[in-house]
């Protein structure tokens, strides 16, 4: 069931609060919505499940190429929290998602209860930002879901999925209508995501650094062209606890419900409990 919230700016922002225990914040990628976590959700043991779709995705309030920024989101999370009357969570965040928890750690770890990263670290791969680049912002040329579905595996290299598993993605991330597919989110944010991409490079291992004391946790998916095996590397030397998981057959990013991801998943709630 979605509900919504208003952010401190009068946004209205779209979330979904199911279940109960250990509060699991959920936060998406950078054009995905609360369904990236559709996959997960009926193998996560009980936990308080709370997803959101940010200002410009899903059903939230489109608010501006400017307020699509990962400060911004990480604020609209602290305010979810706060709408909720959760003092703690347990993030996980998926890509853009793991960007806003690190950023979390910085500004507010006494709310976290600990961080599990998906296929994403401090050092984020040129290469793999340029085949963002290509797609973010733009709807498809074709105009059917089963249309999409034979072009998905070329688009999304690195991934040995079934047809059925497609078919689900494309459902999930553009909607079909009389003028063909359309994505599920503003347009303007690829303004936003241009503005980063062609900023200067931020050192983000200081964030990383502020998980220090919390559970941490990392799935990586060993296709991936947007997190390396030397970023890898760097974080366990940093973290030698951190809860780890390769991802076989899977590039950026891992469904989640993969077993690797999913032992991974367990592990890392344990260790927050």
């Amino acid at each position: 069931m979605v509900d919504y919230f208003t952010a401190t700016d009068g946004a209205k922002l779209a979330f979904s609060d199911e279940g109960e225990g250990l509060p699991l914040l959920c936060l998406a990628g950078l054009t995905r919505t609360m369904g990236d976590f559709d996959y997960l959700r009926p193998h996560l043991p009980p936990v308080r499940l709370i997803r959101m779709d940010y200002r410009g995705r899903g059903a939230s309030d489109w608010t501006g190429a400017a307020t699509y920024t990962v400060p911004q989101e990480a604020k609209d999370a602290l305010a979810l929290l706060d709408h909720l009357g959760v003092a703690r969570a347990a993030v996980l965040g998926t890509s853009r998602g793991g960007l806003i928890g690190m950023l979390l750690a910085v500004l507010a770890q006494d709310r976290l209860a600990g961080l599990c990263l998906n296929d994403v670290g401090p050092v984020i791969e040129r290469k793999g930002l340029e085949r963002i680049f290509d797609y973010v912002g733009r709807n498809p040329f074709v105009k059917t879901h089963a249309a999409l579905v034979d072009r998905l595996p070329g688009a999304m290299p690195g991934f040995v999925v079934s047809p059925a598993r497609w078919a689900e993605e494309a459902r999930l991330h553009y909607r079909e209508g009389p003028e063909g597919l359309r994505i599920t989110y503003d347009p303007a944010l690829r303004e936003s995501f241009l503005a980063g991409f062609e900023a200067p490079a931020v050192d983000a291992w200081p964030l990383f650094d502020a998980c220090a004391g919390l559970p941490l946790a990392l799935i990586w998916g060993a296709n991936s062209d947007l997190l390396s095996m030397e970023t890898v590397t760097e974080m366990q030397k940093r973290r030698p606890d951190m809860i780890f998981g390769r991802v076989p057959d899977r590039a950026h990013i891992p469904f989640l419900d993969e077993p690797e991801s999913l032992a991974v998943v367990r592990a890392f709630l344990k260790a927050c409990r």
